[in-house]
């Protein structure tokens, strides 16, 4: 009894956050992968792309609140959705027709399109903090809950309870879906097997009247959806605001140099990674070591390596490990 107890607690605060955050984070990095391994350079506007599509999902799920439109026990950022991905397109599209298309064309150094994509990224967060404000915004309605501690407790007799919250589960779901489709749309569409063709060899690519153009234009569309989809399951799962998308920057990029950049597969399984390191490393032990030990071995402080607080450090040391010992990553994507 006190075994299961032990996994309940396991479950309700490392696995269930981790998979969800893990899930966020997967398609946070395939957006940055795919622009890696096509328009070869690091996005680092990516984070604030993020944050402009959710809050266009939140300030249409405000509007679809005030009319009195829900779906029910979801919520009705799911609805909103679509309006932000589209509207995130059209972003990334502006973006790239008056800023990035000058560089490419100028053959410029993937430096430079770095730098570049730093002055995007501060025009993006000042834009966002203008339009919705630098505070926390709440936007998620419907069933709190999938099942709740109460509901877990009554129904196995535990005197752990599990709860599972409708967003973590919605997260989960929605990942799986959208890294599906991708996949599909990569591997068995023309326009995929081009793209593919185009991160692979630039030159033959072209010889084979592969349109680059084209390809841009398929890229960026798909990585605003993703930075959407990714910014808004992680805005219902936490909370939406402005920094908290800059911040998160970091773990994206980990991941998907964890994965190896450019390699789709490896940024899912660096998101995973990046993601279980830092809710292990930062969660405090105690409770489950309480009910696995007996009573003359229980700790007496809050077994915790590191404070919640510094979960980014974790993610930084990781990515600075894999940069020292295996630069390509765990699927051996392109070198940074």
């Amino acid at each position: 009894m006190d075994f299961l107890n032990a996994l309940v607690v396991l479950s309700n605060f490392v696995l269930i956050p981790a998979v969800a955050y893990g899930s966020q984070l997967a398609l946070g990095a395939l957006g940055v992968t795919l622009i890696y391994g096509i328009l070869r350079f690091s996005n680092f506007a990516h984070g604030d792309t993020m944050a402009f599509g959710t809050m266009l999902v939140v300030l249409i799920t405000y509007l679809f609140q005030s009319w009195g439109i829900s779906l029910g026990p979801l919520p009705t950022a799911l609805l909103a959705l679509p309006f932000g991905i589209l509207g995130c397109m059209l972003l990334v599209l502006f973006t790239d027709r008056a800023v990035y298309r000058f560089y490419r064309q100028q053959k410029a150094k993937p430096v430079v399109l770095v730098i570049v994509s730093m002055g995007v990224m501060f025009i993006m967060n000042g834009l966002v903090r203008f339009i919705i404000g630098p505070n926390d915004q709440r936007f998620a309605d419907g069933e709190r809950f999938i099942i709740s501690v109460r509901e877990f407790k009554q129904l196995t007799g535990l005197s752990e309870g599990l709860a599972i919250r409708t967003t973590q589960g919605i997260t989960v779901v929605t990942a799986i879906i959208v890294v599906a489709l991708l996949f599909w749309f990569l591997n068995r569409t023309r326009t995929g097997k081009s793209m593919r063709a185009y991160s692979d060899n630039e030159d033959l690519a072209l010889l084979s009247g592969i349109n680059p153009e084209r390809v841009v234009l398929y890229t960026w569309l798909i990585v605003a959806a993703l930075a959407t989809v990714a910014g808004t399951l992680y805005g219902l799962d936490k909370t939406f605001k402005p920094f908290t998308y800059f911040q998160l920057l970091l773990p994206i990029f980990a991941a998907a140099i964890v994965g190896g950049l450019g390699n789709p597969l490896g940024a899912i399984a660096g998101g995973f990674v990046i993601a279980f390191s830092e809710v292990t490393i930062t969660y405090a032990w105690k409770k489950v070591l309480k009910y696995l030990l007996p009573e003359n071995l229980e700790p007496s402080s809050l077994m915790q390596l590191i404070s919640t607080d510094y979960k980014f450090a974790v993610s930084f040391a990781i990515l600075v490990i894999v940069l020292l010992f295996k630069p390509t990553g765990l699927f051996k994507g392109k070198s940074v």
